[in-house]
């Protein structure tokens, strides 16, 4: 009886909107509701512009120019499905951030890949001992970094 009267109060609300929304076929799948999301953290907004040009097809971006923000971003219960750091930055640099996301026992298991102009072997090494799962050279291939990007996520 209950759930009857409830039903007939949305219907006079909602009307045609929720008859059609009730009885319209959806989708099994939408690619725009499966795209993974991606986190990228750059001081250069240009960065993360030029990836979502070339990836947005594929994934959802969320952009910070700061680690810190971004760090209290995830922190705040925000979700993705993997982080791309340039490791090179203002007041927090990207090691420093692995530190911290890799400590996180909700953040822990987040792929994290570095975009870098720095060619030194030694960061490269002491990102991944840390727990980065790739690094990569500015200026990068966008073909290349949607194949890591894809590896990462599976």
């Amino acid at each position: 009886m209950y759930q009857s009267s409830l039903l007939e109060s949305i219907t006079l609300v909602y009307g045609d909107r929720l008859n059609n929304a009730l009885h319209t076929p959806k989708p099994l799948y939408s690619k725009d509701v499966m795209k993974k999301k991606i986190l990228i953290i750059d001081d250069k907004p240009a960065i993360g512009q030029l990836i979502t040009l070339y990836l947005s097809a594929d994934y959802d971006f969320r952009f910070f120019s700061n680690a810190m923000d971004a760090y209290n971003w995830l922190k705040e219960g925000n979700s993705v499905d993997l982080i791309l750091s340039d490791y090179t930055m203002p007041e927090m640099n990207g090691y420093d951030l692995l530190i911290m996301i890799k400590q996180n026992e909700f953040l822990k298991n987040i792929p994290v890949i570095f975009l870098s102009g720095e060619d030194n072997s030694n960061t490269r090494i002491s990102l991944l001992e840390a727990g980065a799962d790739d690094f990569i050279l500015k200026p990068f291939n966008p073909l290349e970094l949607k194949l890591r990007i894809k590896k990462a996520l599976k």
